[in-house]
């Protein structure tokens, strides 16, 4: 295991290195909440901006779509989830969640996750109207996010959250309350028809051994023991996520084009 960029790497990709496979703010459950709304069957094409490890992708194709695509700009995410996801109709391509090259109006269901916070809210709502071009008239786009509560949160508290997220997982964060989301969603063309929510306790020992299972925990604990410049990373993370617990959560929309 490459140790070297320990203190410079963003917060997911340590994550990731210690083997955490569910990377997303609400967990395993608030995702299978997400897949399960949009209702997959076996007339729809799929699209997923950022499959990472591809944990989601998975589910969805459980489902068995028509065909499957996943988008990412990760060479090494795409070549890592071509060997492990294989079929006459999956894919996966190298491409970025803003301008994806998919056709116009040629997917039925589209989903990301983890995604929309990491960039600005110009940024954000790029990637929003690639996903409303990309989906035929009623189809549903559906997002998984870190969010901010209450909705009137005051913006002297968001900006604090915000600049201390961003030094903690080393990613300019830009998390949104649900009524922001919902505001973002509605400019680019969307109708919001189910919102989910749930804790952020991504980091907490409850939520690992739920998202990853007993003996996938364990070493992941062992793995953090072991590498001392990630457990300092990681416990910088959990001490940002519980410094902000009451104002942080995890937020799942499905939307639908109109």
């Amino acid at each position: 295991m490459d140790t070297k960029d320990f203190d410079k790497a963003q917060g997911h990709w340590i994550l990731a290195k210690m083997g955490k496979r569910v990377l997303r703010p609400g967990g395993r459950e608030l995702t299978k909440k997400l897949i399960n709304g949009l209702n997959i069957n076996g007339n729809d094409d799929v699209a997923e901006f950022a499959p990472g490890m591809g944990f989601t992708a998975q589910l969805a194709l459980n489902n068995h779509p028509k065909s499957y695509v996943g988008v990412d700009e990760d060479k090494d995410v795409v070549g890592l989830l071509r060997g492990k996801l294989k079929g006459d109709n999956i894919s996966f391509i190298l491409g970025n969640a803003a301008d994806t090259h998919l056709p116009d109006d040629s997917k039925d269901k589209i989903y990301g996750e983890a995604m929309l916070t990491m960039h600005a809210d110009h940024r954000k709502s790029e990637i929003i109207k690639e996903a409303h071009r990309v989906l035929k008239k009623g189809g549903l786009y559906a997002i998984h996010e870190l969010g901010l509560t209450p909705n009137n949160l005051n913006d002297d508290k968001k900006a604090q959250i915000q600049k201390d997220l961003a030094v903690a997982i080393r990613v300019n964060a830009r998390p949104l309350t649900e009524s922001e989301w919902t505001d973002l969603l509605e400019k680019e063309g969307f109708r919001v028809i189910k919102t989910e929510q749930n804790s952020m306790s991504l980091l907490e020992t409850s939520r690992i051994f739920q998202d990853e299972g007993f003996f996938r925990a364990l070493k992941i604990y062992f793995n953090i023991m072991r590498y001392g410049k990630a457990r300092k990373r990681i416990n910088e993370m959990s001490d940002t996520f519980n410094k902000y617990k009451e104002n942080m959560n995890a937020i799942a929309i499905i939307a639908e084009k109109v």
